[in-house]
């Protein structure tokens, strides 16, 4: 079982910016997007490795249209990362898994 939870524009504010107690990455994606099926596992082993120190959120943003627009999504993946509320990071594409836990570790 993945580590990595859905959200949606409802469950945004819950899951995401009232969070205070440890960062929060929220990745962009959709089923059709070749990459964001590459970046997914490597999500997964994040969420379940660094599971108490960040949570891991997903958005598809053919069911969340609104979450994409109000963070002016203009590719997939789109990987943010929010620390007490606030956008800390942000990066588009593909990267590694040593990479994606660096940028994490300089929010936890």
């Amino acid at each position: 079982m993945s580590n990595v939870k859905s959200t949606t524009a409802d469950a945004f504010r819950k899951d995401v910016v009232e969070r205070t107690d440890k960062p929060v990455v929220v990745d962009f994606w959709a089923p059709w997007c070749g990459p964001c099926k590459k970046l997914g596992p490597i999500l997964d082993e994040i969420a379940t490795e660094l599971g108490d120190e960040v949570d891991v959120f997903k958005v598809n943003v053919d069911e969340e249209r609104t979450l994409g627009a109000m963070f002016q999504i203009m590719s997939i993946p789109t990987v943010l990362v929010f620390k007490n509320g606030e956008k800390v990071e942000e990066f588009a594409g593909l990267r590694s898994k040593a990479d994606i836990v660096k940028l994490i570790k300089k929010h936890v």
